[in-house]
């Protein structure tokens, strides 16, 4: 019998999700997820269920290292890998420097073609936490990230990168211009990188700007070997869905097979089960049984694909804790902003779910 749904922030709506898919359909095309984390053996089994029920027939995924023989034998063909850094790694300046350049053999070994640099702005204090200069490692055209850029281009790899942040995080945590720069100056390094390699790129999160169209429009426009994600869900879900329909539908016209589906889903054992909550396991704040991680991974799914196929206007189904932390007295921890369905064209669905990823992340795999 199923779990009664209980409303928590991954379901504030109280939606029973497997019925929700039922009622969605099959999309129009099988789903290609081009930005996901899936790690865990039991929790991709999870993730696999929801992959059935919403339509998700493929995913690449920021797996960790240690977590990929597992994963993929659950997940099978279904999951194609991107090459990461060893995060949890008890020497996090070695796995960033070193240990990252050393382990793209094993990353292409296992069929990476892909090669994730993160650079949000909050990189340079994590830097500094684990004794890496900022200047060696922060910059998308810094020594470390080139060396790396350049052996991956030898191997046959491109490269994707989280860029930027949240406009709700540049007027609160990174308030300070004189540290982390302006929203603006995190491209600088980006532009330098991709012209001094000229490698193919996927820019996650729309490229880390989904509030400004026209911006993006002026990144693709000089980068043409960058194409865009829509994953970070709710983050797309509170800002594509403030863009006019018509204008959004104007952009994904005009760089038609260069923005493809992303969700940023990421699974791990540890939602799988209860912890001590004075000091949680990775993932307990988020779920803590697996019909907890179910919800949370198919919250993602029913978020996107109800804004991107129908016309749907309520509240998210999704807490958004970016209202809370930019106006406290609006908001609190399970407020969420507007979901605006645009009922996209069939034809776009079938290019933004499927066709610009065969185009462009499965040719750079050789698929």
């Amino acid at each position: 019998m199923a779990e009664q749904t209980q409303i928590s922030a991954a379901n504030r709506l109280g939606l029973d999700y497997r019925a929700e898919a039922k009622r969605l359909g099959d999309p129009v095309v099988p789903i290609i997820d081009g930005h996901a984390h899936i790690n865990g053996k039991r929790a991709a089994k999870v993730y696999q269920e929801v992959c059935d029920l919403y339509g998700i027939e493929r995913v690449y995924s920021q797996t960790q290292l240690a977590h990929a023989m597992d994963v993929k034998e659950v997940l099978g063909d279904r999951i194609r890998f991107v090459a990461i850094p060893e995060y949890m790694h008890e020497d996090r300046a070695w796995a960033f420097t070193e240990g990252f350049l050393e382990n793209l053999e094993k990353w292409h070994a296992l069929g990476a073609r892909m090669v994730k640099f993160w650079g949000a702005p909050r990189l340079r204090d994590f830097s500094e936490a684990i004794g890496l200069p900022p200047e060696e490692t922060v910059p998308f055209d810094s020594p470390w990230r080139l060396k790396i850029a350049h052996r991956a281009k030898e191997l046959g790899m491109s490269l994707m990168v989280h860029v930027a942040d949240p406009d709700t995080w540049f007027s609160t945590s990174y308030a300070d211009s004189s540290v982390y720069g302006t929203k603006h100056d995190q491209y600088e390094s980006l532009h330098r990188l991709l012209d001094k390699t000229g490698m193919r790129c996927l820019g996650a999160h729309m490229g880390g700007n989904p509030e400004d169209l026209g911006f993006l429009s002026q990144l693709l426009d000089r980068h043409p070997g960058l194409v865009l994600d829509t994953s970070a869900t709710k983050w797309m879900i509170r800002e594509l869905s403030k863009q006019p329909t018509n204008e959004l539908v104007e952009f994904l016209t005009k760089y038609e097979g260069r923005v493809i589906f992303g969700s940023d889903i990421v699974t791990h054992d540890d939602h799988l089960a209860a912890s001590d909550p004075d000091n949680p396991a990775f993932g307990n704040q988020l779920a803590n049984s697996e019909h907890e991680a179910f919800e949370l991974y198919a919250s993602r799914y029913w978020a996107l694909r109800t804004m991107f196929e129908t016309q749907y206007r309520g509240e998210s189904n999704i807490a958004d804790p970016d209202l809370k932390m930019c106006d406290p007295d609006r908001f609190d921890d399970m407020s969420a902003p507007a979901l605006h369905g645009h009922a996209l064209p069939e034809s776009m669905l079938k290019t933004l779910y499927r066709g610009a990823c065969e185009h462009t992340l499965d040719e750079w795999y050789g698929a």
